[in-house]
């Protein structure tokens, strides 16, 4: 069994979505049977309250298993988040196509979607859901709630720190939406429960009440890897912090490279490093990529955790592993009972990569590409995808597998133990590298070389991958993202942020629903606001285009 963080103990069904702008356009609480007063009346009614906005990552309420794709019919892990926010930022792009017939799943691709996708829907509600339970904590959790309740001491002091948990929570949920959305309805814990209908927030005027939280919340966090495995700290508040601030000019219209730098700079000075095998990150055992997970280099900063015992899904890390065998694939290998053959790559990514000394697998999961990160199947596969649909159209991805770093399978054949990181360290040396080379002061071009070739040497094993001064270039920067972040949930927002999303000036299979790719209109850089949730609010303007 694998190292949770806190217990969590959530019942089958309990996240069923509580939306933001329905019964009367009025604002919902979480949808429970038991009342606020009940639930924070003890000290361990806040920490179980905090593993549920915890669990909410992870938990759908699943019970049985989806069959061949039919997500309606019997797969609640279709609701999982790192499931829909995976296929709002992947499918989207050159580095995931899917056999999957789901409503609304071929659009992604195709880049055809409507306001009233299911899969970009259902991530909208699944955000504000969770947006939702960290409200309710935030508000049940300020000192003079506490006091009335009579904590005090020690348990006092461990909510405070729940509660500044639950503000970077609501943070990230908020750059989701922003990131995906642009201008979301918005509402905090200093708004009644039921007492106005959600006001829409602009893209810019969200960036700043993101930023000012994370920054507020700074010194109420633990420090950088003090705290339980899988919760957050103040490294993660910073990475976040970086991240926004290298897209800031997509957000905002105004540059904030040296930001990023300053934030970069912040993470990799407390100590995360790159551990030494690129092949150990998303495996069964990845728990031990912390120092807080039982190992002994930290490059996860913050994880959602997946455990084939307590944490049972069939989204996040059951998707990435199931949705991805198929065809000559060996489940043994990966780690699994059942190959869905869904997800696979493009011919645009793998062509990113050295060629392989062999397509037969001997070498498997890396066809002893002298790239360690190209873990790809071809046997049986084909790099020309003639219908999005057959599974055996694209080249299979084996990064994410259920078996631990000593060979052995994980707890369950069905549920992965593969925690799946939302922020590492080596996002962190892209975005010092990036900023650098976009005219962000406060860093070194020098440096940024050196952070490029720690990941090339890693990466190659040794230094024959690596890089001269002259090679790096923001396209390069571009392509080694994709290399080394393939599938984590980058792809679309590193292209928008390069102008290459929508544009025909770079073109992948299918994109713009055309064998050979096309270009598309520049509105779908952003997702529509949903239709059902403009029906019922009618604050909420449509994003252009739709």
């Amino acid at each position: 069994m694998k190292r949770n963080t806190i217990k969590i103990a959530i019942i089958s069904g309990l996240f069923t979505f509580g939306l933001v702008s329905c019964n009367k356009n009025k604002i919902l609480s979480p949808n429970d049977k038991v009342t606020s007063a009940q639930v924070y009346s003890t000290a361990l009614g806040y920490t179980e309250s905090m593993a549920k906005v915890y669990g909410a990552f992870a938990f759908t309420g699943q019970s049985a298993p989806a069959s061949d794709g039919d997500i309606l019919g019997s797969d609640v892990g279709a609701t999982d988040f790192y499931r829909l926010f995976f296929n709002a930022e992947e499918l989207s792009t050159d580095e995931a196509v899917i056999a999957y017939g789901d409503p609304g799943i071929q659009d992604l691709h195709n880049m055809v979607w409507s306001s009233s996708n299911f899969q970009t829907q259902t991530l909208y509600y699944r955000s504000f859901f969770q947006i939702t339970l960290c409200n309710d904590f935030i508000r049940n959790s300020t000192d003079a709630m506490l006091a009335s309740r009579g904590i005090s001491g020690a348990d006092a002091t461990n909510i405070r720190y729940y509660r500044a948990e639950a503000r970077f929570l609501r943070a990230y949920q908020y750059w989701v939406l922003m990131d995906l959305f642009g201008n979301p309805p918005f509402v905090t814990d200093a708004t009644a429960v039921g007492s106005i209908i959600p006001p829409q927030i602009s893209r810019a005027a969200l960036f700043a009440y993101i930023e000012s939280e994370l920054k507020a919340i700074d010194p109420l966090l633990y420090a950088p890897m003090t705290n339980q495995y899988g919760r957050v700290d103040q490294a993660a508040a910073w990475a976040l912090l970086a991240r926004m601030y290298l897209n800031a000019q997509v957000y905002t219209g105004t540059a904030r490279y040296t930001d990023a730098i300053t934030y970069a700079n912040k993470v990799i000075g407390a100590g995360y490093q790159l551990i030494p095998k690129f092949d150990n990150l998303m495996l069964a055992d990845n728990n031990l990529r912390s120092k807080t997970g039982g190992g002994t280099v930290s490059e996860f900063i913050f994880t959602i955790n997946y455990d084939g015992t307590h944490t049972q899904s069939y989204g996040g890390a059951n998707y990435v592993t199931h949705a991805a065998t198929g065809g000559d694939m060996p489940k043994d290998k990966m780690g699994v009972d059942y190959a869905y053959g869904g997800l696979r790559t493009t011919s645009a990514i793998t062509s990113l990569f050295p060629a392989p000394a062999t397509t037969d697998q001997t070498n498997f999961p890396n066809n002893g590409d002298v790239d360690q990160r190209a873990q790809f199947w071809y046997d049986g596969q084909s790099t020309v995808i003639n219908n999005e649909t057959v599974f055996t159209d694209g080249i299979g991805v084996t990064k994410f597998r259920n078996i631990t770093s000593q060979g052995v399978t994980g707890t369950s054949l069905t549920f992965p133990d593969i925690d799946l990181p939302l922020f590492r360290v080596s996002e962190m040396y892209f975005i010092y590298a990036e900023s650098v080379l976009r005219g962000g002061t406060g860093g070194m071009r020098s440096q940024a070389l050196t952070y490029m070739n720690d990941i090339r040497t890693r990466a190659y094993g040794n230094i024959s991958g690596n890089i001269t001064d002259t090679d790096l270039t923001l396209q390069y920067i571009l392509d080694e993202r994709a290399r080394e972040l393939m599938w984590e949930g980058f792809r679309r927002t590193d292209l928008v942020r390069y102008g290459l999303f929508t544009s025909s000036s770079y073109v992948w299979p299918w994109k713009g629903g055309v064998k050979g790719g096309t270009g598309v209109a520049d509105f779908r850089n952003l997702y529509p606001i949903p239709d059902a949730d403009r029906a019922v609010n009618p604050n909420l303007k449509q994003n252009a285009g739709y």
